[in-house]
């Protein structure tokens, strides 16, 4: 036995500081604006973004390729998905047989890694950088095993995580099941703006989603729509859950039960938050067009369960509803004024919901509850 036993480490937070790597930390974050350095285990710029609410399971890195640059192989023994902010590229992934599947990608482009397959991400162009994030479940494998070797030096192939072939090249399967589960089995999807999602009415008027099964992986991963001038209802549950704006602008409110404050975090593409345990969240599209999110959570749910995905909507914890049905849009510091000014890109922007509507509404503001 040591005579300094290790009690109270994170493993993972003891390897991050190894990786001489910058760390963001705050409650939203705008993923163009993160400062990256020299990753030596990659071979390009990276950071770490840490969220208040990213909990015990996830985390999250920036990769910048350079202009015409490529990482280093890598091969590790926990889950990732990746999303591209900008730039274009491709994706090799190696099968222990030494099949190759290779991708192109491109702005808004999601995919993810099947476990422990060797893989390289290229920068295909000449002249602009790549910018991609990935959220990764790397928190929870190395505070499981403790141990770095293990992780990223494993040979165990997992053949049934590769999926099929077709899963690289943007096809997948449709997995019907009750509104607002159904899902999209791939590993590739080229265009999260442009990619079908389905009808789920129960969460109001033009309300929309669709659930990822990635790389047969159990990092879930969904995306949802609202339409102009409509909210999202009132809401609470685990940590984790990483939001990223995909397309629109707008702003989410948070709090928890009691506080007479909100916090407020306003988004564009390449904001990213993540709800802090239990705390009340609710989001507002203040653009005049369509708005889109995708999440990613280190979750439990899983093909063949889909009434998991149900538990905020329907769970109460005691006396305590996990969603508010009724508006906190009443709030006047909800809704902005009309003499608001809107914010430019790192700002906390304020454009005034009633303007957003203003068009559609004769002037009067309609806002409408879109979950």
């Amino acid at each position: 036995m040591s005579d300094n036993p290790r009690i109270g480490v994170d493993s993972y937070l003891e390897w991050l500081k190894g990786e001489g790597i910058p760390t963001v930390e705050d409650f939203g974050v705008d993923l163009f604006t993160v400062d990256t350095r020299p990753w030596a285990r990659l071979g390009v710029n990276g950071a770490a973004v840490h969220l208040k609410g990213r909990g015990d399971f996830v985390s999250m890195f920036v990769l910048d390729l350079a202009p015409g640059a490529a990482t280093s192989p890598q091969r590790h023994l926990y889950e990732e998905v990746l999303y591209v902010l900008s730039g274009r590229g491709s994706t090799t992934i190696e099968a222990a047989d030494g099949r190759k599947h290779t991708f192109e990608w491109g702005p808004k482009s999601l995919f993810a890694i099947p476990l422990n397959t060797r893989y390289r991400h290229f920068n295909g162009s000449g002249s602009e950088k790549a910018l991609l994030v990935t959220t990764t479940s790397l928190p929870a494998v190395l505070n499981m095993f403790h141990n770095e070797v293990f992780v990223f030096d494993n040979p165990y192939s997992f053949e049934e995580r590769m999926g099929q072939s077709k899963y690289f090249s943007g096809e997948g399967d449709f997995i019907p099941a009750l509104p607002g589960q159904h899902m999209w089995e791939t590993n590739f999807v080229p265009d999260l703006a442009a990619i079908e999602l389905k009808a789920w009415d129960e969460r109001g008027a033009g309300s929309k989603n669709i659930m990822f099964i990635l790389a047969d992986g159990t990092m879930h991963a969904h995306i949802s729509e609202m339409q102009i001038g409509t909210y999202k209802k009132a809401h609470r549950h685990g940590a984790d859950f990483h939001v990223i704006c995909v397309t629109g602008k707008g702003y989410s409110l948070f709090w928890y039960e009691g506080q007479p404050d909100f916090h407020r975090v306003s988004w564009q593409h390449g904001t990213v938050f993540a709800p802090p345990d239990q705390m009340f969240h609710q989001h507002f599209n203040a653009a005049l067009s369509v708005h889109r999110q995708q999440a990613q959570v280190a979750d439990r749910r899983r093909r063949g369960r889909p009434e998991a995905g149900r538990r905020f909507d329907q769970r109460e914890t005691g006396r305590r509803a996990d969603r508010i049905r009724g508006p906190v849009a009443a709030d006047p510091r909800a809704i902005p004024g009309r003499n608001a000014q809107s914010g430019r890109r790192g700002e906390h922007a304020r454009v005034p919901l009633s303007a957003a509507c203003s068009r559609r509404a004769g002037g009067r503001t309609a806002v409408r509850s879109a979950q």
